[in-house]
């Protein structure tokens, strides 16, 4: 048996405060078993091979499975000679029953370890402007869950007693029982005035606190709508989250983006987004999938020392030209050529495939002809163009009209990706989505025909992001005119794009 079980806490909610062994373990996994209160797009740093299974635990929720076939999946799996991460929303040590997976693991004769997370009783106080000890405040902290009936004797957490004995107290999965959980404290001697808050998924873009006093906390939150997972905090330190409150402040704190491009190339402009405290909707238009014509391959692959350049305006072509190569047992090595890129993420491909592009030039394919044209010789080259079928013909075509001896060859084809029509419409429809994102024509020209007239209606009382002009150009076709064009191909030029429209929105 080669299996091994590595349990490992996600953290409060923002997925980039894994730690950093945590995120090894994730990329190494043959299987991922997964709670409801991990980030979901910490699923994406596991290996697109590894198994994926929701077991669904959320709170006092009923779970999908009980924590014994939870506890057997794990030694089943890494008897199979699978490495498992069992991935756990804080610290799979903190309220996370890691300790009961642990300890099956250990009966079975399984090899486990466990990589700490940050446990939401700190890091989604932390998000709220509220350090659980400061030398002002508190000395002394305590954690206890509040899941356990506080009018049963036998489950009784003793928080008359926990009142009085630590400065600050922190309870998680609270809402059940919080009125009465309040109550319990109040009776054990800590006054009425006492500041108390309670954060609501902190750590993540749909953070929402109310503070209040100690008497007043149950009602302020039943009024506000807060519910699971949420944590409490009963101290003088809540004092403090009106000045160090700083998540909150972020630029597009809250703010719900459509990320409509490809799942596979969503990962950056989805972190990027989080970063500035936005809720990513990961919603794609389009797919990818190969093309391989046998013929052009085979004449390319044997020519590949006689083209002087290389131009690619789509990451997605130089992914597939490795791989082609690959399937072929061709050298990519062989190709002496500059290499012309699109954007960063073009260029990061070629070097992906072991190539050295130049630095990425243009922000789109007109931009990039423009670059080229102006600082380039042409005439008499012989340029390797890898694409998408049916792709714009004006590089090419522009290049062709400077003297080049230009090579296309197709390479994937884009396609309508399926999703819930009726559902987003809807969402459009009660402007719930704050800005919709767009990287290409060919994801702007699926939403509007998957979404139709009324969508598209509905999606003009939302920022529209273009990233491109020839982008913008597809959305005013299309009949849903861009408010923010970014200048740069990025994950950073959408958030700074987007950061300059919200500010200019708010400042009117």
């Amino acid at each position: 048996m080669s299996g091994k079980v590595t349990l490992v806490g996600a953290g409060p909610g923002a997925p980039d405060l894994i730690t950093v062994r945590g995120e090894r373990a994730l990329r190494e996994a043959d299987a991922v078993v997964y709670d409801a209160l991990a980030a979901e797009s910490l699923l994406d740093l596991a290996p697109e091979r590894a198994a994926r299974i929701d077991v669904g635990r959320r709170g006092h929720s009923e779970p999908a499975r009980t924590q014994e076939e939870i506890s057997a999946l794990l030694v089943k799996l890494a008897r199979e000679g699978k490495r498992v991460v069992r991935l756990k929303g804080g610290d799979p040590y903190v309220f996370g029953r890691g300790g009961e997976e642990a300890a099956a693991c250990r009966a079975a004769g399984v090899p486990f370890e466990v990589v700490p997370g940050i446990t939401s009783a700190i890091g989604a106080l932390s998000h709220a402007g509220i350090p659980v000890t400061d030398r002002r405040h508190s000395a002394s902290f305590a954690v206890v869950t509040g899941h356990k009936d506080p009018g049963a004797a036998r489950e009784h957490v003793r928080f008359g007693e926990l009142a009085r004995a630590v400065d600050t107290l922190v309870i998680l999965m609270a809402m059940k029982n919080l009125e009465a959980i309040l109550g319990e404290v109040l009776a054990g001697g800590r006054v009425p005035e006492t500041p108390a808050a309670c954060v609501m998924q902190g750590a993540t873009g749909a953070q929402r606190s109310v503070v209040a006093t100690l008497a007043t906390l149950a009602t302020r939150v039943r009024e506000a709508g807060l519910a699971a997972p949420a944590a409490v905090v009963i101290g003088d330190v809540v004092r403090l989250a009106p000045e160090l409150a700083w998540f909150e402040r972020l630029p597009l704190f809250g703010k719900r983006v459509l990320i409509t491009r490809q799942a596979s190339q969503s990962g950056e402009w989805r972190r990027a987004l989080e970063a500035a405290g936005a809720v990513p909707v990961l919603t794609p238009m389009i797919r990818t999938a190969p093309v391989r014509d046998d013929a052009a391959l085979a004449r390319v692959f044997g020519a590949l020392g006689t083209y002087d350049w290389l131009v690619a305006a789509s990451a997605n072509a130089l992914r597939e030209l490795g791989a082609a190569a690959r399937e072929r047992g061709a050298d990519l090595a062989k190709l002496r050529a500059r290499v012309a890129c699109v954007g960063e993420a073009s260029a990061a491909s070629a070097r992906e495939i072991g190539l050295t592009p130049l630095p990425a030039s243009g922000g789109d394919a007109e931009r990039l002809l423009a670059w080229l044209r102006a600082n380039h010789e042409w005439r008499g080259r012989r340029v390797l163009l890898p694409r998408a079928a049916l792709a714009s013909e004006a590089l090419p075509a522009g290049l062709r009209a400077e003297g080049a001896l230009v090579d296309e060859l197709p390479l994937y084809r884009t396609e309508a990706a399926p999703f819930d029509r009726d559902a987003l419409v809807a969402r459009l429809a009660a402007r719930e989505l704050d800005a919709l994102a767009f990287a290409s024509p060919s994801a702007v020209r699926h939403f509007a025909a998957g979404v139709g007239a009324d969508g598209v209606a509905a999606a003009r009382a939302s920022a529209i992001v273009a990233i491109g002009t020839i982008t913008a150009d597809a959305l005013r076709s299309a009949g849903f005119a861009p408010n923010v064009v970014a200048e740069t191909p990025s994950a950073a030029g959408l958030v700074s794009a987007l950061e300059a429209h919200f500010t200019v929105e708010g400042s009117r």
